[in-house]
């Protein structure tokens, strides 16, 4: 029977943030896409609107059933995950150098996107059973570890180190968040300080060519170094105002690197200034502390967690997006939640909208 407390609880501050950013988002994405001198596709833009409406459509489905049957199923949606990211090395789609998406007639699917509330899921699933007061010892990280390490092999294999990458900063934020013993978080810290330079040698040529440009984009301005040298120009240009809507002429020239996904944000910089830039942050800031908001008054161990894993796969992205664009961080290839292109990406973070909002909504049954 229909809880009117449910009503009652509902977060509206959460969906009009979502909706907030959502909306920038489609304005940004529809400049991008009918600005560009060489080859304006408004289908993009049209196909963006039915993704939006295909995860608000999931956002309720989210909501609708109480948190605690994805912590019953959590062992279920983990396979069915896993069979998807493996289906992709077989039968994915070959699209610039990497095999990451399934053909599902006119649409195409990214299994690694829904990999990411997989893993949260499962993770909050078994750190809200071990929790204890003095901490997870090794013994016991080595579960999550395996949980975590599976999806990031596959997802590196696609290749996609930048999913796979926020993929294991979810998990970390989760078992930093779960408590780690004292003795055991030193030895792990040891560990990864002495093991991240040897990554370098697993690295393929181009990720290696990114970093590199990175530490110096004008090592090869007209190469490797070209796109990350365009996106600062972009937000640079837009200075304190903007130039206005429509009006951005890196982005109207086609100069930026896949200006409707990745680069997007250059796109809002460059049209709307420091000043819009500014407020778009600060709406994911809120986003992200309502986020955290939620796991604070939430009094059930895996709602809590739950929540914490979303608002980091939020956070996250939001981090590395923008810090990739303005040549603080290398280019990964990572989307920028509720406002890049792109099906996968909307889905899944209207999902994770959904989770937050059902232990929001439901947190009166532990008060």
């Amino acid at each position: 029977m229909f809880d009117r407390r449910l009503l009652e609880y509902f977060d509206w501050g959460l969906l009009l943030l979502t909706l907030s950013i959502g909306g920038a988002g489609l304005v940004a994405l529809y400049s991008a896409v009918s600005a560009g001198a060489i080859e304006p596709n408004i289908t993009l833009f049209k196909r963006q609107l039915v993704w939006y409406g295909a995860g608000l459509a999931v956002m309720v489905g989210c909501f609708l059933f109480d948190y605690k049957q994805f912590e019953r199923f959590a062992n279920v949606i983990y396979l069915a995950s896993i069979a998807s990211l493996t289906a992709v090395l077989f039968f994915g789609k070959y699209i610039s150098g990497s095999r990451r998406w399934l053909p599902l007639g006119p649409f195409s699917l990214q299994p690694s996107e829904m990999a990411k509330v997989a893993v949260i899921i499962v993770l909050a699933r078994y750190y809200a059973k071990m929790i204890h007061t003095d901490g997870l010892s090794l013994r016991d990280l080595i579960m999550p570890a395996l949980l975590t390490a599976l999806p990031f092999g596959l997802i590196v294999r696609q290749p996609d180190l930048g999913t796979a990458m926020v993929v294991a900063l979810i998990a970390s934020v989760m078992t930093l968040f779960a408590k780690i013993e004292r003795r055991t978080l030193a030895w792990l810290a040891a560990t990864l300080v002495l093991t991240v330079p040897l990554v370098w040698f697993f690295l393929h040529d181009y990720q290696k060519q990114r970093i590199l440009t990175f530490l110096n984009p004008d090592r090869d301005p007209l190469g490797a170094g070209y796109h990350i040298i365009q996106s600062k120009i972009a937000i640079g240009s837009g200075m304190i105002t903007g130039k206005g809507f429509l009006k951005g002429t890196q982005n109207a020239l086609s100069f930026l690197p896949e200006q409707h996904t990745d680069f997007i944000f250059c796109v809002l910089a460059e049209e709307w200034g420091l000043m819009g830039s500014m407020t778009l942050i600060a709406l994911f800031l809120i986003i992200i502390a309502w986020g955290l908001s939620i796991a604070g008054r939430c009094r059930d161990p895996f709602g809590t967690i739950l929540s914490v894993g979303v608002t980091a796969m939020i956070a996250w992205q939001v981090f590395i997006n923008i810090g990739m664009v303005m040549g603080l961080l290398p280019v990964v290839g990572v989307t920028l939640p509720f406002v890049s292109y792109g099906g996968s990406s909307i889905i899944t973070m209207m999902m994770g909208v959904g989770l937050l909002m059902n232990v929001s909504m439901r947190r009166f049954k532990f008060e």
